[in-house]
């Protein structure tokens, strides 16, 4: 096994990095700062960084299969076109609610978007509102899961037949059985992080079909096996590593946004809040589905 190596890329500090998703088309990493309603555009290659400003706060994006990506913002969606610096508002998941905000989504292997959120601030006897919405390229809108206090890390086996989706609150990654045109089923639990003493944050499914997750709150990124258990973990440079996807031309590298502030972790080491790439894993990613690609 090769030795691993992790750099920083860049010189971004964002508060809240997240949603990281490679750009096979332009070579590029797009990811968000959540916080401060920011996305982000890199060539790593050549450094070059491009800036798009969209309402605050963010909970993830998908690149679309016509250009542009598609957006999870505090209670709607909406489209945005990178070219023309514009956003189109979309439907809304009808929830107005201080603490409730959409958090991570993924398009799924038919092009929609699937996004969850996350309720802060809930009373022990308060159940969490929202859930897991499945957004279709049509603008329809459909409830896929409720009961999901801070929902996370939604990602797809390699043959997009099992739905992975963690509940950071409760320290818990759930697996479905996931139809194209149907309910989640068969919900289970994958694995069950509460020994490792932090909740699962972004994931991503590698071409071997294991799972990469991150542990927010003790700086480490871990490789899960089919089966659930951990097969491998990573000690990143900061405290708090948020996300994780694999790009570069051979979807080698392992991208990892991080947390210099959120409104419940904050990490002042200099690179806190910095994006990261970690080399020499030995495995590939998977492109990363389109929205609107079906």
């Amino acid at each position: 096994m090769s030795a691993v190596r992790i750099r920083r890329i860049g010189a971004t500090r964002d508060q809240l990095g997240e949603s990281p998703v490679w750009d096979e088309r332009r070579q590029r990493l797009v990811w968000i700062d959540a916080l401060a309603g920011s996305i982000h555009a890199l060539d790593p290659v050549t450094g070059a960084l491009e800036l798009f400003s969209v309402p605050a706060p963010i909970g993830s994006l998908a690149l679309r299969g016509d250009g542009g990506a598609v957006l999870a913002l505090r209670n709607g969606f909406a489209r945005y076109d990178f070219d023309g610096c514009a956003l189109t508002e979309g439907p809304s998941i009808g929830l107005d609610h201080p603490k409730v905000r959409l958090n991570d989504g993924k398009a799924d292997p038919q092009g929609r978007f699937l996004a969850g959120t996350m309720h802060g601030d809930r009373a022990p006897d308060e159940a969490p509102l929202g859930g897991l919405y499945r957004l279709y390229a049509s603008g329809a809108l459909e409830l896929l899961e409720t009961d999901l206090a801070v929902s996370n890390g939604p990602c797809f086996s390699p043959d997009g037949r099992t739905f992975y989706l963690a509940d950071s609150a409760r320290r818990i990654i759930w697996a479905y059985d996931y139809c194209q045109d149907g309910p989640l089923t068969n919900k289970r639990v994958f694995a069950n992080t509460i020994a490792h003493g932090s909740g699962s944050d972004g994931a991503t499914v590698d071409s071997e079909g294991h799972l990469w997750s991150v542990l927010v709150r003790i700086g480490k990124v871990a490789r899960f096996a089919p089966n659930g258990t951990i097969a491998r973990t990573i000690d990143m440079p900061t405290r708090h590593p948020t996300s994780v996807t694999f790009g570069g031309p051979n979807l080698d590298v392992l991208y990892v946004t991080s947390i210099s502030r959120s409104h419940a972790l904050a990490d002042d080491h200099p690179d806190a809040g910095g994006l990261f790439a970690v080399e020499g894993l030995g495995v590939r990613g998977l492109p990363a589905h389109r929205f609107g690609s079906d």
